[in-house]
């Protein structure tokens, strides 16, 4: 088993080893993982932080030792807390990373940091003002940085910076929490999920207070919810039915 830790920005994760193939995720700088299986050019990957698999580039990671891996894995989470912000490399040159970058492993790149890192979990009371700093970032399948995120992206990392782990997909996301019987019952915080016709979850969004959720459709936006689903007040109709709302803290 070989290992590897994120070393750049942001990498590309895909659903095929092909520059061509899906986009179905990111890693993000100072993400761990282990290496399945690797060959010339790609290697698939399983993240540390939530299991999730897909193929990377081989010439944008940097290989750690299996102690390496095990020393991170166990370091307390330190992620960047600013929209955008900068590590000093070894060669004074800077580079930037997104927001929730992982800054445990600073000392390992020999990179410094000056900004502000968050340490601690906070109160679920703190998700919204959290979500609210990814407000009119675009939509982009796989996505998970305030320069283009999905809609489970967005509700993962906003949990993330919070101190909580939530898995990477809207159709694992909803297999978290306890569900509630009532719309009226939810709390800003709670995750609401979505289907299609099949009956498939397809969609996730943070509620707000008053029936309001905020959500990456289009781009990061908040829009009123019912029993229903999500009303889009622009286009004046229901943009997803509503199957479940979920408690997760």
């Amino acid at each position: 088993m070989k290992y590897g830790i994120c070393n750049l920005s942001v990498i590309p994760m895909r659903y095929e080893p092909s520059d061509r193939s899906e986009l179905v995720s990111q890693v993000l700088y100072g993400e761990h993982f282990k290496v399945l299986e690797q060959r010339k050019k790609w290697s698939r990957i399983r993240l540390a932080f939530d299991s999730y698999e897909g193929w990377i580039d081989n010439i944008q990671y940097q290989e750690v030792t299996e102690e390496d891996f095990i020393k991170i894995d166990g370091l307390k989470p330190v992620m960047a807390a600013d929209l955008v912000d900068f590590v000093s490399c070894e060669d004074k040159q800077l580079m930037p990373i997104p927001l929730g970058a992982s800054l445990q492993v600073l000392d390992y790149f020999s990179h410094s940091f000056e900004g502000q890192s968050i340490t601690i979990q906070q109160p679920k009371k703190a998700l919204i003002e959290t979500a609210y700093l990814f407000l009119n970032t675009p939509y982009v399948w796989g996505g998970k940085t305030n320069f283009g995120i999905d809609c489970s992206g967005f509700t993962q990392i906003v949990y993330k910076l919070n101190g909580y782990k939530l898995f990477r997909d809207a159709s694992q996301q909803v297999t978290q929490g306890d569900p509630l019987s009532f719309i009226e019952e939810s709390e800003p915080g709670d995750l609401a999920f979505f289907d299609n016709e099949e009956g498939a979850i397809t969609h996730v969004g943070i509620m707000m207070q008053d029936n309001y959720i905020i959500h990456a459709h289009g781009k990061v936006r908040v829009d009123r919810i019912d029993h229903t689903g999500i009303f889009n007040s622009e286009k004046r109709t229901y943009s997803h039915k509503l199957r479940v709302i979920k408690r997760i803290i």
